[in-house]
């Protein structure tokens, strides 16, 4: 799997707080290991987001991805709950 980063994430997440990078990376690595594990709740998108994906990081923030061709994964947005979804 190769993972990408739109410069949308990239400026999201360069705006959190430290220990909220590390939470984010550590749900990237088990993305990258097992991105349907159950501590993820991998799930697809409605409404303005269909056709992407969302994993979670922790209860408030999430990762909005989409699957392109070839096993290539673009990550496009990380935010708290509110942030992604108003």
């Amino acid at each position: 799997m190769n993972i990408d980063y739109a410069r949308s994430f990239d400026l999201q997440y360069k705006k959190m707080q430290q220990f909220r990078k590390l939470l984010v990376r550590d749900a990237i690595e088990l993305f990258i290991d097992d991105p349907f594990n159950k501590s993820l709740r991998n799930h697809p998108l409605k409404e303005q987001w269909v056709g992407y994906r969302s994993i979670t990081v922790d209860n408030d923030i999430r990762i909005h991805y989409k699957e392109l061709k070839n096993n290539r994964i673009l990550m496009v947005a990380v935010g708290t709950h509110e942030e992604l979804y108003k």
